[in-house]
């Protein structure tokens, strides 16, 4: 089934070029109502080749739906960098001009790639009748993080004064991955949830004796002082040290489009209490909500570290608002490893899962059981 999905998905250039090449589809009221269009046309059309044999997942819909506009989101991102040519011209002009922003770019380029990949294996494994919760709560904080910058960001930056019908296509990708992450957390995890011996003994041990945990802390502590830090800048805060940064390091962070200063307010607001119960949970023993809230959060800061580093080394951003060059190898070192460290925090978890189960003794047990086998008792 993936690989029809792609191959449909690939019918987008042809409704691309052909709107592109007539111009009574080129009006802004138009491209909604064509855009909606499409839009149906491809659920019906995945809805009647699964009607005899219906997915049991409503997400296969949404994935396959989603496929489709990836490829328009590459194709964009291409054209505006001057790989390909006669397949966007009138979006760009009536449709979304926004799009061509450094930031919008690289977005594109995360969605027509990484979501891209993601639908396809994502569709595989319902067409397969296999989990895949783990990579759905990736998804589901990727596409989240990216929508909710780039409509904010659009709203509040410079072109909140061009906002055109097409605008309204964003908000079935606003909704869904909402959607979506509301459903993966409610279904039954992969993994156990309450641990006997093993965990007992991977929660006993002290701090001092778990490095890779004291680690993992000493990086999330820096990543919500340079939180705070960027996301004073984002407020105007009068204080030196912020001034020095965003004229030293990151000019980008003022830059008119809008989208940094919405995304280091995103960061500041919702990514710093994250950060700080990941530091609560590398602490403090049975914090089983780690498993999924890692993968969600990896998901979240990688598009965004991407989409933010692309962002500012883009030749589309303006020269004053470019990192400096004096300073540009350290700023890079930081943004990268800013979005390493909840990937490391998740690979944590997912790798040693110990520490993070609930300890309960085994019914008619009155302590601990005493057994090297692994944990298997799973409460749903």
């Amino acid at each position: 089934m993936e690989t029809l999905v792609f191959l449909f998905s690939l019918s987008a250039l042809g409704v691309l070029y052909t709107m592109n090449t007539v111009p009574e589809l080129q009006e802004p009221c138009v491209i909604l109502q064509t855009g909606v269009a499409v839009l149906l046309v491809v659920f019906l059309f995945y809805y009647a080749i699964t009607h005899s044999n219906p997915p049991k997942d409503f997400l296969f819909f949404v994935f396959a739906e989603f496929s489709f506009t990836c490829v328009i989101d590459l194709v964009s991102a291409l054209e505006y960098d001057g790989i390909l040519s006669g397949f966007m011209e009138f979006y760009q002009k009536t449709g979304e001009p926004y799009l061509g922003t450094a930031y919008a770019i690289m977005m594109c380029y995360w969605d027509g790639l990484v979501h891209f990949i993601l639908y396809l294996v994502m569709i595989g494994r319902i067409t397969d009748r296999k989990s895949y919760r783990s990579l759905g709560l990736f998804w589901a904080g990727s596409l989240s993080a990216n929508m909710c910058v780039f409509v904010a960001g659009i709203v509040a930056g410079k072109y909140g004064s061009e906002i055109r019908p097409a605008f309204w296509l964003n908000m079935p990708f606003l909704l869904m991955p909402v959607i979506g992450a509301v459903t993966f957390f409610s279904r039954p995890r992969d993994r156990p949830l309450i641990g006997g011996y093993n965990a007992h003994h991977a929660q006993t041990m002290k701090l001092i004796w778990r490095p890779t945990d004291c680690l993992l802390i000493s990086f999330l502590l820096a990543a919500m002082a340079f939180t705070i830090l960027r996301g004073m800048v984002a407020l105007d805060s009068p204080l030196e040290a912020c001034n020095v940064y965003l004229r030293q390091y990151e000019p980008y962070l003022k830059d008119p489009v809008g989208f940094p200063r919405v995304m280091m307010l995103c960061q500041l607001f919702y990514g710093l209490p994250v950060l700080g119960a990941f530091v609560y949970g590398l602490l403090k023993p049975g914090c089983t909500w780690m498993s999924d809230w890692s993968v969600f959060f990896a998901g979240t800061m990688l598009q965004c570290q991407w989409a933010h580093i692309g962002g500012s080394l883009h030749s589309r951003t303006t020269a004053p608002y470019r990192i400096p060059d004096d300073a540009f190898w350290c700023v890079l070192a930081a943004n990268l490893l800013y979005a390493a460290v909840p990937v490391l925090v998740s690979m944590r978890v997912s790798s040693n899962h110990y520490f993070f189960l609930k300890i309960a003794p085994f019914p008619g047990q009155t302590g601990l059981p005493h057994s090297e086998e692994k944990d298997t008792k799973i409460s749903s």
